[in-house]
């Protein structure tokens, strides 16, 4: 796989600093049961990394510590960390709001078939993968049988109420473009969303959020042995939009891997871009327990603009 930073590192992005700190997103390991052409973990079931019992140790104490509201917690599959229940209900108890990055599919895999009773017995939010409302894009983009298998999991967490109206079981989709190109406007597509997986298979869900592919990782290898590369950054580029920097993710975040080392987001944790730290190279969650990050840098590089083009995009879908 491609090391992307060379081609990144050097930027004219904005300079950006950190607002309050309102999430915690845990990766709590890069090993999954799909490989997907645009995953920018590289995750796939031959990944062996995953948290170790000190790592979530230290992250539970920062929560215990932190004033933070949400814990995002992501992968790989999550579902797939050993310690991934007890964060679940550690969080909970502490009273923070949990999300869980889910394929879907890892529903049906063996030893998680009672996954969907437990994140809603502990009324976990779901952020669930589907790029595509139609099963041959879907199976284009990640791989044979994945839409019906996701399909299947959509209707067992309808039954549970995730999606329903009236119900406090948040459900939500993710869209990415199967190519190079922006996503479409985030609240037209939804509608679309909606209509067809209501229509064909009476599924249910509350949002839709639209991401772009970030050039980095899997996705970012593909475009260059493509010939796409410069065209994509080129795309990104002239669709930066200022007005976006207000919202990106960054600035209200920060990206734990599963060592427990902290990054300002996702997308610089895959590139080992480290948050900013004066004098040492790398920071560890256990040395922010009672530091207040306001204010801080942020660091950046150029493929910040995926975050910042068009419509925006963040873990929360579209920024305007």
């Amino acid at each position: 796989m491609r090391n992307m930073l060379p081609l990144l590192k050097e930027t004219d992005f904005p300079a950006i600093c950190r607002g309050r700190l309102e999430t915690l997103q845990v990766n709590v390991g890069y090993k999954c049961n799909q490989a997907c052409l645009h995953c920018h973990v590289n995750a796939s079931p031959n990944r062996k990394e995953t948290m170790s019992r000190e790592t979530l140790d230290s992250v539970l104490a920062f929560l215990k510590a932190s004033s933070v509201e949400t814990i995002d917690i992501t992968g790989g599959a999550p579902e797939l960390s050993p310690h991934f229940r007890e964060l679940v209900v550690q969080a909970r108890r502490m009273g923070k709001h949990v999300i869980d990055r889910c394929n879907l599919t890892i529903l049906e895999e063996t030893g998680f078939e009672d996954m969907p009773e437990f994140l809603a017995q502990h009324q976990v939010e779901i952020i669930a993968s589907l790029p595509c409302y139609l099963e041959a894009n879907v199976d284009q983009q990640r791989g044979e049988g994945v839409y019906a298998a996701s399909i299947r999991a959509l209707k067992k967490l309808n039954a549970l109420g995730f999606g329903r109206v009236g119900s406090e079981l948040l459900l939500s989709l993710v869209y990415n473009p199967i190519g190079p190109c922006l996503p479409p406007a985030q609240e037209g597509l939804q509608a679309d969303y909606k209509r067809e997986l209501g229509d064909r298979h009476g599924i249910q869900f509350n949002r839709l959020y639209t991401l772009a592919n970030m050039p980095i990782a899997r996705f970012g290898s593909t475009l260059v042995s493509k010939g796409e590369f410069n065209g994509y950054m080129a795309l990104l580029r002239r669709s930066h939009r200022d007005e976006n920097l207000s919202q990106v993710m960054c600035r209200s975040l920060i990206s734990v891997d599963y060592r427990g080392y902290v990054y300002d987001c996702d997308f610089n944790q895959m590139l080992a871009i480290p948050l900013h730290c004066d004098g040492c190279s790398r920071t560890h969650l256990r040395d922010l327990i009672g530091r207040d990050l306001h204010g801080s840098p942020i660091m950046v590089a150029d493929h910040c603009y995926g975050c910042t083009a068009g419509q925006g995009s963040s873990c929360g879908g579209a920024l305007s």
